[in-house]
């Protein structure tokens, strides 16, 4: 038989009674993910989903590697079925892991059974696999608490799988099962960061970049869309809604005080993120914004921003300090476009000394000399969008 890769469910099996929807929505997202790499049965039993090769020519560690970033998957593992029968089992170790038995120094053999009728325990069927390895790879020494090598067997209801430890999988909820939200995504750190950790709640993401040429390059364009295309093994099929920002920056330099320039700027780029989101059906808006880092990032300005949209506002990252959403950055591979050095449009304009606690009443007075109904229906009339597929699908 060949080989199959194993996905064990996380919190999706604490659903009760709509757990069947989360299952065949995060089934549905493998079958994508992998559609690429060959013909793959996928079904569900026991709170393990199997993904099942139908043919010589699949890709089995390109699937692998797919399902490795699936939402909604715990624990992920390449494992070798066979009869279920002891000797079988046996057998099946010894061919199946031969390679890391010899390197190994110290084993042992750990069992489910989730098939209750098979006539041995697991403490029964470890204590006779182990045995007979022992003796088929003498230099190994049994150690049942810190082993080098743990050979893992389950007896489930149609075959029997052995198998080497697991490697985590991406956790969180099948995407698709948490609504939709709109993801500001600028050229930084932070914004895929945040767009991350809100897809793997179940999230389905629409992305908006604001974009200001001539003062933003067509490389830091290229950045975004790049940084999109990383985060989609990940988040899934999204568009990427670029907003032209040129003329509201303008506008903003000409007829607001420049200490304040930023934070009228953010207010409009959460009213143009309402507007994508009221155009796509999505019920929030996220942001990487991440409490103090910078000065628009204070409590009095991330109310002034609040204020200027009415779905909720949505902010993964708000209470970590800049290590941690450089460790997340670099494990979601966004890191090194993250810090290619092509500015967004948040660097058009900096005042010299932004105010770092604001008044609302007062912001909202200065606005007062802009068209800000007009300003935000042009920006949105110029709207260019991108899709952005996983490389998977």
């Amino acid at each position: 038989m060949n080989e199959i890769i194993l996905l064990k469910l996380g919190e999706v099996v604490l659903k009760g009674l709509n757990r069947r929807s989360f299952e065949d929505k995060l089934m549905a997202n493998i079958r994508r993910r992998i559609q690429r790499f060959g013909t793959f049965r996928v079904y569900s039993k026991q709170s393990t989903i199997y993904v099942e090769p139908q043919e010589e020519r699949c890709d089995i560690e390109g699937a692998y590697t797919a399902c490795g970033q699936v939402f909604g998957v715990i624990a992920i593992t390449r494992a070798r079925p066979c009869a279920k029968d002891k000797d079988a089992i046996l057998n099946c170790a010894k061919a199946y892991l031969d390679a890391p038995l010899r390197a190994a120094e110290s084993f042992k053999v750990e069992t489910k059974r989730a098939d209750k009728l098979f006539p041995m325990t697991s403490m029964e069927i470890s204590q006779y696999v182990g045995g007979l390895l022992h003796d088929a790879y003498p230099h190994l020494t049994v150690d049942v608490h810190h082993p080098e090598l743990c050979v893992h067997v389950e007896v489930r209801e149609k075959a029997a799988y052995v198998h080497g430890p697991s490697r985590p999988g991406a956790g969180g909820l099948p995407i698709g099962m948490g609504g939709t939200a709109v993801s500001l995504l600028s050229g930084g750190i932070d914004s895929p960061v945040s767009s991350y950790m809100i897809a793997k709640r179940g999230v389905r993401l629409e992305l908006v970049h604001f974009f200001s040429p001539p003062y933003t390059s067509p490389q830091a364009k290229d950045k975004v869309i790049r940084l999109a295309r990383e985060l989609a093994p990940w988040c899934g099929r999204m568009t990427l809604h670029i907003v032209p920002f040129t003329e509201i920056q303008e506008e903003i330099r000409r007829s607001c005080p420049e200490d304040h320039f930023t934070l009228i700027m953010r207010r409009f780029m959460m009213r143009l993120a309402e507007g994508v989101a009221k155009r796509t059906g999505a019920k929030s808006l996220v942001t990487g914004e991440c409490l103090g880092q910078v000065a628009s990032q204070t409590m009095d300005a991330l109310t002034v921003s609040d204020d200027a949209c009415t779905l909720p506002v949505l902010r993964p990252v708000i209470g970590m300090d800049k290590e941690e959403i450089v460790r997340y950055s670099r494990k979601i591979g966004t890191f090194e476009t993250s810090i290619l050095p092509y500015e967004d449009c948040c660097t058009v304009f900096t005042p010299r000394h932004p105010r770092t606690h604001p008044v609302l009443e007062e912001v909202r007075q200065l606005e007062a000399a802009l068209d800000v109904d007009g300003l935000t229906e042009k920006a949105l009339a110029g709207v260019e969008r991108i899709k952005i597929t996983p490389i998977t699908e």
